[in-house]
């Protein structure tokens, strides 16, 4: 259930009957996907316009027998067209909310999306920006430090009393490092989400490679296993709440921003089938009452109406998606011990110039063809007792797109991995260490060195060589 808690916000609220729930089934589809709240503007009547900061709290209960829209014989009207030329970006927050009495905030962010949409071109896009990309909160630099986590930007707005609460200052805080301006934002939690999912009959979901989660979060401080295989799968909610939430693959945290964005399109795909339309009318008056107060939003039920139209029009070859990955990113130890990820800013730019472009080109998310991008060149040394290992090494590194040129014996035995960059290579250290399993913590700069090759890669006895 979504708190109330957030500085400057007040319910949106209005005499009558109580069609304005809908508004929250509206807001949470454009959030999720952007593109199905105008299925259900037929059941929409004498809403109120240029509402600034809408939010959902405790709404009264409609009966089903009254306004509800003859799914078979009642015609879609479409919206007024969204007017705007400029390209709009939309910041989704999920936040880290768990469902016990006793957690009632502030709340970091578990999720952060823009959505992008320009209405010239008729393209859209998401990126996702990791929870744990260290970067400065605009305001509060002299007050917590120079860098924090991203994700904090949302529990400072709220804790500090930031005007507009949480989501204004992690609108800000996406503003200021990216560059580029945020026009709404949408904040959620997921439980709401589930539900929807169950209520359009679940999704379709090609998974890549079995998961196994064993520590995956319940609802309070404990722990629900999830275990799902590679393969088609057809996911209900709390099946596609997990898959989009876990973080138990290779890629930790980058992996599962991928998912997210999978679960997000295969939601536009189920709910732009028309086969679905009349359904999702017919049960529209029982939608609104999963909501509940899950919804916040700054933008108005009329522009919500108009850029969902106007984004389920988007054809879906021409809708890009980005992770801000360890190809953007350098992995750091913060000299408190956390695990942060600085970023590289030439390269972010370069992704926001290409993401958010009038005509947006390709962004690649290919390792292999990153990897050529670099060419970065490693030379494997053995600092262990282990014969050929740095051969074998290097064979393993070859086969996955990895430019080995030298192998060799360290000048000493170690006893700790690690990596050491010495001409300026992010993402094919990042990706090496990932693939090795080497922490952050052992991977090093030494751009000062005349070395043979781009990164040294020493081995030591806690090295163990990945199956397969």
């Amino acid at each position: 259930m979504m708190g109330t808690r957030s500085q400057g916000h007040q319910p949106y609220r209005r005499g009558g009957v109580p069609n304005w729930l809908l508004t929250g089934l509206v807001i949470l589809f454009l959030a999720v996907v952007l593109y199905v709240a105008y299925f259900l503007y037929a059941t929409v009547r004498n809403f109120v316009a240029n509402q600034q900061i809408v939010e959902w709290s405790n709404p009264p209960v409609r009966p089903v027998s009254t306004g509800v829209v003859n799914a078979e014989t009642t015609p879609i009207p479409t919206p007024q067209v969204w007017s705007g030329k400029e390209r709009v970006n939309i910041l989704v927050l999920g936040i880290d909310q768990r469902e016990v009495e006793t957690d009632e905030g502030p709340w970091r962010t578990d999720t952060m999306i823009v959505l992008t949409l320009d209405p010239v071109s008729m393209t859209a896009g998401m990126l996702s920006i990791p929870r744990d990309l260290y970067v400065p909160i605009p305001g509060y630099e002299r007050q917590l430090g120079s860098n924090q986590r991203i994700n904090t930007a949302h529990y400072y707005g709220d804790l500090f009393g930031y005007p507009g609460g949480g989501p204004a200052l992690a609108k800000r805080t996406v503003e200021y490092n990216l560059g580029i301006p945020i026009h709404f934002y949408v904040r959620l939690n997921f439980t709401a989400f589930e539900r929807l999912v169950d209520e359009i009959g679940g999704i379709d979901i090609y998974v890549p490679e079995t998961i196994n989660d064993p520590d995956y979060p319940d609802e309070g401080y404990g722990y629900d296993p999830f275990y799902i295989e590679a393969g088609w799968h057809h996911l209900d909610g709390k099946t596609a709440l997990k898959y989009a939430r876990t973080r138990a693959t290779f890629g930790g945290d980058f992996d599962r921003a991928k998912r997210q964005q999978q679960v997000i399109l295969a939601i536009r795909d189920r709910v732009l089938d028309l086969g679905l339309l009349p359904q999702l009318i017919a049960k529209a008056p029982r939608l609104l009452q999963t909501l509940g107060n899950a919804v916040q939003t700054d933008m108005t039920l009329e522009q919500a109406q108009q850029l969902a139209w106007l984004a389920a029009q988007v054809d879906r070859n021409r809708i890009q998606s980005a992770v801000l990955d360890n190809y953007y990113t350098i992995p750091y130890e913060t000299p408190d011990g956390q695990q942060v990820l600085v970023p590289i800013r030439e390269k972010m730019r370069e992704l926001r110039d290409t993401l958010f472009a009038e005509a947006p080109l390709p962004v690649s998310q290919d390792p292999l063809a990153r990897l050529a991008q670099e060419g970065g060149r490693i030379v494997v040394e053995n600092g262990t007792q282990t014969a050929g290992l740095a051969r074998r090494t290097s064979e393993y590194l070859q086969a996955r797109g990895f430019q080995v040129v030298s192998i060799r014996d360290a000048n000493e035995l170690r006893a700790d991995t690690v990596i050491i960059d010495h001409t300026g290579k992010p993402f094919t250290v990042s990706y090496l260490a990932q693939v090795l399993g080497v922490p952050a913590s052992r991977i090093f700069s030494d751009t000062g060195s005349n070395a043979e090759a781009d990164i040294e890669l020493i081995l030591g006895a806690d090295f163990r060589l990945p199956e397969g």
